[in-house]
């Protein structure tokens, strides 16, 4: 779903790039690239769209709120009623992009190409949910915040969409691009307080 690298989003200085990870602590940081995000919407009830996407994305869509499906390389999250967001592994034998639109455009749903629009890390161990909770009011626990959980919310000043992908303590924070300076910013200040090496912060 979301490929892991060892940089973070472009607009950080690239004295970063090697301060993302760091094992010594209960907090590690990682930028994940969104390869493939497409916007979704329609009416889920309808049994025409609703099997139009299961061909297309291999997911039934999710209609509890704040809930999702995944596979090993993708995901479909629940962004409302009548919306969802598809982040995959670009798949050279699945449709493209056009064709997905036409696909569902024929049966009353809509299809945008966002996958420029985003970026994303990978915020995992001991104390994942301590440091999202310093600028994101979620309640992240194992009760609230279970395994394929994904909701809309706050990353300090930030609309941000964070996503548990599975039982471990790690979340997927993402945030629109033109931000990733500022994300990155609140999530290694906030990694601080939990003992992520002032080393591995340096942005000069």
């Amino acid at each position: 779903m979301l490929r892991e690298n060892d940089c973070v989003a472009d607009p950080v200085p690239s004295s970063a790039l090697d301060s993302t990870r760091d094992e010594r602590t209960g907090v590690t940081l990682a930028n994940v690239e969104l390869t493939l995000a497409w916007n979704l919407r329609g009416n889920a009830t309808d049994a025409a769209l609703a099997a139009a996407a299961t061909r297309l994305f291999g997911f039934a869509l999710p209609t509890q709120p704040n809930t999702s499906a995944r596979s090993d390389d993708a995901a479909l999250l629940w962004l409302g009623p009548a919306s969802w967001l598809f982040v995959a592994e670009p798949d050279p034998l699945g449709p493209p992009f056009d064709d997905a639109r036409r696909s569902l455009n024929a049966v009353g749903g809509a299809l945008f190409d966002l996958s420029s629009s985003f970026t994303g890390w990978r915020v995992a161990g001991p104390t994942a949910s301590r440091v999202l909770n310093r600028g994101c009011p979620l309640d992240l626990g194992d009760d609230a915040f279970p395994a394929g959980h994904c909701a809309q919310s706050t990353l300090g000043h930030l609309a941000a969409l964070v996503h548990r992908p599975d039982e471990s303590s790690t979340f997927i924070v993402i945030v629109a691009r033109s931000f990733a300076k500022d994300a990155w910013a609140l999530l290694r200040a906030s990694a601080a307080t939990e003992g992520y090496p002032s080393d591995a912060l340096t942005t000069s």
